[in-house]
């Protein structure tokens, strides 16, 4: 046994496993309670729901036009000149920069499509726009 007494001319041959899951059970539950903070501030978007939405990978650069139509970038309010330059200096650094667009679904089209074409135009080529996942696809209102 691993706990019993042993002569001294015998080898260990057994390895005791219980301290090693004890430390892993510890990491885990400080992991589990600390994950709660680390979370970065986010803009409230009421974004449009779809029951087909694919995973996407976390960009690089986060976009936000929420219902009043003010910009942010990365959590931090912005002007869409400033968004230009944010965005830019963000291709500065890597060259394949993706971007995470949310908008709020009150927004208009319009404004949505000129965000997509202010990012693009700074040269990211590849992005996503944010959804919120639906359970169910919602059915397409009649027209009389």
């Amino acid at each position: 046994m691993a706990g019993g007494a042993q002569q001294d001319d015998e080898e260990i041959t057994g390895i005791n496993v219980t301290p090693l899951v004890d430390i892993v059970l510890v990491l885990l539950i400080i992991f589990m309670v600390t994950a709660n903070f680390i979370v970065r501030e986010t803009v409230e978007v009421d974004l449009p729901r779809a029951a087909n939405g694919g995973e996407t990978v976390q960009g690089l650069v986060n976009v936000v036009l929420d219902k009043e139509g003010k910009l942010y970038f990365d959590g931090a309010a912005v002007s869409e000149t400033d968004l230009r330059a944010k965005v830019a200096e963000a291709i500065a650094k890597d060259k394949d920069t993706r971007a995470i667009i949310s908008a709020d679904q009150s927004i208009a089209y319009g404004q949505v499509m000129r965000l997509i074409d202010t990012v693009k135009g700074q040269g990211i080529a590849k992005f996503a726009l944010n959804i919120e996942k639906d359970v169910a696809p919602a059915a397409a209102p009649a027209t009389p």
